[in-house]
């Protein structure tokens, strides 16, 4: 059971939800960047939380499907076609053995996320199936997919499968967070201009970290010991602009932290594209803590119909 790619897009490569407790020894989580779109596409195919996909950037795969199986796409709407006919995103589609999927380029988000029956099984390494290309491992021979790779799929489990459908979420501008762990190093008319002013997605946006362009933060020079880097960390370097760190992020980082992002907008921003505005609001812990709760509620009560 496997598909082989005929086109691996701009950037596409296997992930799961990271490689968890090794960034004490220096190795990045990596993992899916838009983890909401990742769950809600296991779902759709009947898997349990925690399946492999595939993450795709900008633009999407072409594939001949080698077995027959069930696939879904969430995230951004990259207009997936199966032997020429539009498949709906957001909806479980069953394929047949020799059919070709072809996907195009973004029509609104950055990301699009391929789950199929099973998941795609490649080797678990140090606890995951994610993609690190910095160091090429992990994933399909540690690297993003290209013409004339064929990706095992997993068995999958046992029960059927009925049409499944969810709502695609729509996404605003705003981005919250909470202030510190470093905001003491900027001064009153830095952390305003922070949360006061628009700034856009910079193309020099990667899986590591989101760069914006905007106002200049005032600061009273960010240069700090380095200490560790959480996922949205809101780092400010020397220039005065802004650096989220995203799921390929560093383990340590010297440059001061304004704020940090709370986890349920993560996947919002992992969806901006380049050229797009934010706008940074602060919330209280138990503000976060309880939007986290909220949405952890709804996904533990989705992932209990299979």
């Amino acid at each position: 059971m496997s598909i082989k790619i005929t086109s691996g897009g701009m950037l596409s490569t296997i992930q799961d939800t990271g490689r968890t407790g090794a960034q004490s020894t220096g190795f990045s989580v990596s993992g899916v960047m838009d983890r909401d779109a990742y769950r809600e596409a296991n779902h759709l195919v009947g898997n349990i939380n925690g399946e492999a996909v595939i993450e795709m950037t900008y633009n999407g795969i072409c594939a001949e499907f080698l077995c027959d199986t069930v696939i879904a796409f969430t995230g951004g709407d990259f207009a997936p076609t199966i032997n020429g006919l539009s498949v709906p995103c957001y909806h479980s589609v069953a394929v047949k053995r020799g059919d070709i999927l072809k996907m195009g380029m973004t029509n609104d988000s950055m990301r699009c996320y391929m789950a199929v029956r099973g998941g795609f099984d490649v080797p678990v390494v140090m606890g995951s199936r994610s993609t690190n290309m910095k160091i090429k491992t992990g994933g399909f021979e540690g690297r993003k997919l290209r013409t004339g790779d064929i990706i095992p799929i997993g068995k999958g489990i046992t029960n059927s499968i009925k049409d499944r459908a969810l709502p695609k979420p729509e996404y605003n501008n705003e981005i919250r967070v909470i202030l510190g762990p470093q905001d003491n190093y900027f001064t009153k008319k830095g952390i305003d201009t922070f949360l006061s002013c628009e700034y856009t997605v910079s193309d020099k946006s990667d899986r590591m970290g989101y760069r914006f362009s905007g106002a200049e933060i005032e600061n009273n020079g960010t240069d700090i010991i380095s200490d560790g880097i959480a996922e949205g960390s809101i780092q400010v370097s020397s220039n005065g602009q802004p650096i989220i760190m995203m799921a390929d992020r560093q383990t340590t980082g010297g440059y001061a932290k304004i704020a940090t992002v709370i986890s349920v907008d993560i996947p919002k921003l992992a969806q901006k594209k380049p050229g797009e505005k934010v706008k940074f609001t602060a919330v209280s812990l138990k503000e976060a803590q309880k939007e986290y709760i909220k949405k952890e509620k709804y996904y533990r009560t989705l992932f209990l119909e299979d």
